[in-house]
C-alpha cells in the first residue's frame, strides 16, 4: 500500500551550549562571595624533648595573668575586670612608662633605626581560660590584647617615623616590633571535661 516516508527528528543546534556554560560560569564566579579564614596569629613554641625540657623561671612583675572562668568573668592580675578595661590595662603593663618597679622590667638594646634603646621584651601575657568560656568572650579578650599592641606601636611609630603603623616600611616595622614584642602564654583550658 502506501508507503510513508519515516521522518528523522531534527538535532539539537548545541554551538552555543559550551557559550552559554562558560558565561553562567563566568557569572556566578563574580556574583558570588568566596569567605576566607581568619584566625589568630600567633607562633608556637617548637616541640622540646621531655628530657630537654627546662622549667623556665619569671619574676612574678614581669607576668600579666588573665583568667576567664566559665561565666566569662575577667581577672586582671587576680583583679575582677571588664573587658573594656583589659586594653588599658595591657598599654600600662607593656609599656611600663615610669619603669614602675612593680611592672615588667626593660632591657636595654641595640634596635635598628633607633639605636640603644629601652626594650619591652621580658613581659609575658599569660591566658588562663576555662573550657566552658564562650568563644565571644575569648575572642574579645584576644581583641583586647592585641589592640593594645597595635596601640603601642602605632604611638611609637608615629613619634619616631612621623606616621602610622600601618603606614611603616618593612624595616621600621621590624624595628617597633622589637621595642614591644608580641608576648602571649596560653595555658591549656581549665575546667572538668565532660
Amino acid at each position: 500500500m502506501f508507503h510513508r516516508p519515516s521522518r528523522k527528528v531534527p538535532g539539537l543546534n548545541t554551538t552555543s551550549t559550551a557559550d552559554i556554560s562558560f558565561m553562567l560560569l563566568i557569572f556566578f564566579l563574580v556574583t558570588s562571595s568566596m569567605d576566607t579564614d581568619k584566625g589568630l596569629p600567633r607562633q608556637l613554641p617548637p616541640p622540646q624533648d621531655e628530657q630537654k625540657e627546662q622549667e623556665l623561671m619569671v619574676r612574678e612583675r614581669n607576668v600579666l595573668e588573665l583568667r576567664l572562668d566559665a561565666d566569662d568573668r575577667l581577672t586582671i592580675g587576680g583583679e575582677q575586670a571588664s573587658l573594656s578595661q583589659l586594653e588599658q590595662r595591657v598599654v600600662e603593663f607593656v609599656a611600663n612608662v615610669k619603669n614602675d618597679p612593680s611592672l615588667p622590667e626593660k632591657s636595654t638594646r641595640d634596635v635598628n633605626l633607633f639605636g640603644r634603646t629601652q626594650v619591652s621584651d621580658r613581659h609575658i601575657i599569660s591566658i588562663q581560660v576555662d573550657r566552658h568560656t564562650s568563644y565571644d568572650a575569648y575572642f574579645q579578650m584576644q581583641n583586647a590584647i592585641v589592640a593594645a599592641y597595635n596601640s603601642l606601636r602605632n604611638q611609637l611609630a608615629q613619634s619616631r617615623f612621623g606616621h602610622s603603623y600601618a603606614q611603616c616600611s618593612a624595616d621600621e616595622r621590624d624595628a617597633v616590633n622589637m621595642v614591644y614584642p608580641q608576648r602571649i602564654s596560653e595555658a591549656q583550658p581549665v575546667g572538668n571535661e565532660e
